[in-house]
C-alpha cells in the first residue's frame, strides 16, 4: 500500500480505537480525509448547512463544494495513484447521496431522464478512478458527483481526458485532480436546457477540469515547483466538440476568472503565480 494511504488507514484507526463506546442514540464520528483537499479548499467549503450553496462534503474517495439550488457539485477534488485502482468492475448504482442536511433535495437518478431532457449521468469523480474496491467505484455514482452532461462530450472528449490520466499514473505519476461546473444551460441530445428534475438540478454552461501531475513520491505539497505539469481544460456543455480534449487547455488563472475558486491555494503563492498562467502544452500522443 502507498505510504499516503497507510497513514490515513492508520490514522483513522487510533482515532477510532481511542474513543470510548458510542451509545447508540450518539452521533457517528466524521472523519475527514484530507488527502483529497492536499492542494486547498477552492471556495472555502464548510459543513455548515447554512452555508448550502458551499457545502463541504468529505467521503473516503473524494471532496467536494456542493450546491442546493443548483442540485449538484460546484467542484470535487480527489487524489488518484496506483492505489486507487483494481479490478473492480463499474457498479452502476447510481442514486441518491441521503446525508444531505434535513430539507434538501436529494437528487435522484431518475431525474437524469435521457429520453427527455438528452443529458447524460455525467461524472466528476470517474468510476474509472476508483476501482480498488466495490465500495469505492460505487461512491462515484452518488448523485452528488454526478452533472447534466452532453451525451458527445462525456463520451468522448472528457472520457478521453479521463482515460489520459490513468494513463499518466501507469507511467509512475499520482494526480490531484480538481473538476467543476459553471453558467447556466447546455445542449444535450434534445435541445438547450437550462435545468431539469422540475426545476431541482441546473444544467451547467461549462464544465472544468485541473490536473496537477507529480512523479510518485512523500510530502507532495513541498514538491510542487515551478516546473510542476499542470493540465487545465474549459469545454462548452454541448455535443460536436470533438474527441480531442487537448485542444481546450486554458491556463488555471482563466478558470478561476470564470469561477471565483482559489483552486491551488496551499500551494505557495510564488509557485502559483508560475504554474496557475502557463498552458500545458505537451504533445499529446
Amino acid at each position: 500500500m502507498h505510504k499516503k494511504l497507510l497513514f490515513y488507514s492508520v490514522l483513522l484507526f487510533f482515532i477510532v480505537s481511542s474513543c470510548d463506546v458510542l451509545r447508540q442514540d450518539a452521533k457517528p464520528i466524521v472523519v475527514i480525509d484530507e488527502v483529497h483537499l492536499t492542494l486547498g479548499n477552492p471556495s472555502d467549503a464548510t459543513p455548515d448547512p447554512s452555508n448550502e450553496n458551499n457545502y463541504l462534503i468529505s467521503l473516503p474517495q473524494y471532496a467536494l463544494s456542493y450546491s442546493r439550488s443548483r442540485g449538484t457539485a460546484n467542484w470535487v477534488s480527489w487524489h488518484l495513484s496506483e492505489d486507487w485502482l483494481g479490478n473492480t468492475t463499474r457498479q452502476d448504482n447510481f442514486r441518491a447521496y441521503n446525508d444531505l442536511p434535513e430539507g434538501w433535495y436529494r437528487v435522484t437518478s431518475t431525474d437524469y431522464e435521457f429520453a427527455i431532457h438528452g443529458f447524460d449521468r455525467g461524472h466528476l469523480c470517474p468510476s474509472g478512478d476508483r476501482t480498488r474496491t466495490d465500495v469505492d467505484n460505487s461512491a462515484t455514482f452518488f448523485m452528488i458527483n454526478i452533472m447534466p452532461q452532453a451525451p458527445n462530450n462525456n463520451q468522448s472528449l472528457w472520457r478521453n481526458l479521463e482515460l489520459y490520466c490513468r494513463r499518466l499514473v501507469a507511467e509512475g505519476n499520482e494526480l490531484y485532480i480538481i473538476s467543476g461546473v459553471y453558467g447556466r444551460g447546455g445542449t444535450g441530445n434534445k435541445g438547450y436546457r437550462e435545468v431539469i428534475a422540475n426545476g431541482n438540478v441546473t444544467v451547467p454552461a461549462r464544465l472544468w477540469k485541473v490536473v496537477v501531475v507529480l512523479p510518485y513520491g512523500d510530502n507532495d505539497l513541498q514538491r510542487i515547483d515551478e516546473n510542476t505539469r499542470v493540465i487545465a481544460i474549459d469545454v462548452d456543455n454541448r455535443n460536436g466538440l470533438g474527441s480531442d480534449w487537448s485542444k481546450f487547455r486554458v491556463s488555471v488563472n482563466e478558470i478561476e476568472a470564470a469561477t471565483g475558486f482559489d483552486l491551488l491555494s496551499n500551494v505557495p503563492r510564488t509557485i502559483q503565480a508560475v504554474i496557475e498562467s502557463r498552458v500545458d502544452n505537451v504533445v499529446i500522443n
